[in-house]
């Protein structure tokens, strides 16, 4: 199952933006690997309160939203979805801008983590 982890400034998340976030990425992963796929995004908003984040050393009051999406390592390398981490990236940056603004996609950061065969599980049992 597809699953983001999105850490952003507390004060970007106000009621109404999230549910816009959660759908536009889930859109995303559905742009890349097809409607199917996005019927199984898990998306978690983090709010980062007021000057806890830093970026080089420095308190910061950006938004700059860091984001990781993991799934299973072999959906990355399907035969009939090439190039699909950098497609994931460029969909999950543009779904982010779309809803937060184009101001933040410059400090938008999308980390694609793959999980190898035997390291998930649900409902107690690996997957």
């Amino acid at each position: 199952m597809p699953h983001y982890t999105v850490h952003i400034r507390e004060e970007a998340l106000d009621g109404r933006v999230e549910p816009k976030l959660i759908s536009a990425l889930a859109d995303a992963v559905g742009t890349v690997y097809g409607e199917e796929f996005r019927r199984l995004v898990g998306v978690d908003l983090i709010g980062i309160p007021q000057h806890r984040r830093g970026v080089g050393g420095v308190s910061t009051d950006q938004d700059a939203p860091l984001v990781t999406l993991s799934m299973r390592e072999a959906a990355y390398h399907l035969p009939e979805v090439p190039d699909a981490p950098a497609r994931l990236v460029a969909a999950t940056t543009d779904a982010v801008a779309g809803v937060l603004g184009e101001d933040v996609r410059r400090q938008t950061i999308v980390t694609v983590a793959g999980v190898p065969d035997g390291r998930t599980g649900v409902g107690g049992t690996v997957a």
